[in-house]
């Protein structure tokens, strides 16, 4: 049994935020196309894909059993299919739990989510909460995460023009993502006139509403070259989750994202974060989970935020080069996004946003109100 696990080929669409004119079949066929064409995979049942998994999601597609619609576009008739109905970067721990067991060679991923056909993106989250208290409240991410706002940014000295300067480096660093959502470039003004989402979130301060889809192929270590010449390697995995009830949780605790990266480190076999990653790519749905989720890993100490942003971090540590997900990527797939940034930037290929020398990097997703779930992937060339 092969002890990594390797990304041997990924591909995406460019992130919309309407594609109006496509159907879920037409943006996953892109990317299937892509796989295919980069690596000759084939679906033979005795040296091929066996199982296909996939992420999509029964409320985001307004579909019972959501995955059953792109069945065989992904090939996965015939054969073994899984459905990840979670954040995306959690198939990534599936996929190397089915190869890291033996049971396949080979798992091709897939995944979807059109957020605009949706009449509110706050009414789908609604319904993340206790359906007695909770729901009847109005509480979604955003109005969740305004109140975690507000009490990081007491305990982090964060102030509204460091929530600013998240925004405009990020759609500054978009820029330079061919495959980025298209976004105004903005400056700091812009962002603190632009209306209250909920206190004290501005909506420039959240991610924008987004359509995207994206593939991956993952294999053991004996059979990655046959499919690639530079494979990147999945050395550690993963998660954690954090109290369902609002009322149960530490709103500034970071307790689940510590507890998924000590976990992902131990089994990379990695000591610390210090001089060991060359990037991070951090799953940032609103400007002030930047500098949290930063703290949560341990780039900084907790309450250095405002600091750390000051002091130029974000630069300095390579911090969301893709834009991160603030620019936009849908909720479900963001942790998608951040891997496929990884991978880019390990194999060299990410072109005017190249970070040099690049070895090793590390991704992180979170989904759930307020930080709820966490996951951490560690990928090193």
């Amino acid at each position: 049994m092969a002890n990594r696990v390797a990304i041997c080929a990924v591909a995406q669409i460019k992130n919309d935020p309407n594609l109006w004119h496509a159907r879920f079949q037409n943006m996953l066929l892109e990317c299937f196309e892509g796989i295919i064409s980069q690596t000759n995979v084939s679906f033979d049942m005795e040296k091929g894909i066996r199982t296909v998994l996939t992420c999509s999601d029964d409320v985001w597609d307004a579909r019972t059993i959501s995955d059953n619609a792109i069945t065989d576009v992904v090939g996965a008739h015939f054969r073994g299919e899984e459905k990840i109905a979670q954040e995306s970067l959690n198939g990534l721990g599936y996929a190397m739990a089915c190869i890291l067991s033996g049971h396949d060679d080979i798992i091709l991923y897939m995944g979807h989510m059109k957020e605009s056909q949706t009449e509110s993106r706050g009414m789908c989250t609604n319904l993340a909460f206790d359906p007695f208290y909770c729901r009847p409240l109005g509480m979604d991410f955003v109005n969740v995460n305004a109140m975690q706002a507000r009490a990081y940014m007491a305990t982090s000295c964060i102030n509204e023009e460091h929530l600013a300067n998240i925004v405009v480096r990020s759609r500054k660093n978009a820029k330079k993502n061919p495959y980025a959502r298209n976004n105004a470039i903005v400056n700091q003004d812009d962002v603190m006139k632009s209306p209250l989402l909920s206190d004290p979130l501005r909506e420039l301060h959240y991610y924008p509403t987004t359509d995207w889809a994206f593939g991956m192929i993952l294999c053991n270590e004996k059979r990655a070259k046959e499919f690639t010449g530079k494979p990147v390697w999945i050395t550690g995995f993963a998660n954690c989750i954090d109290s369902y009830f609002l009322g149960d949780k530490d709103l500034t605790s970071n307790f689940t994202l510590k507890n998924a990266t000590e976990r992902a480190l131990k089994k990379a076999g990695i000591k610390g974060l210090k001089n060991n990653f060359e990037l991070y790519e951090l799953c940032d749905h609103a400007a002030y989970q930047l500098p949290m989720w930063a703290e949560g890993i341990g780039i900084i100490k907790d309450g250095d935020g405002g600091k750390w942003i000051s002091e130029g971090g974000l630069d300095e540590c390579n911090i969301n080069i893709s834009g991160g997900m603030l620019n936009g990527n849908p909720l479900l797939l963001g942790g998608a996004a951040r891997v496929i940034e990884c991978f880019y930037q390990l194999r060299g290929e990410a072109d005017k946003r190249q970070v040099k020398g690049a070895k090793r990097a590390l991704a992180q997703s979170t989904y759930g109100a307020a930080g709820q779930h966490q996951a951490v992937v560690i990928m090193e060339v």
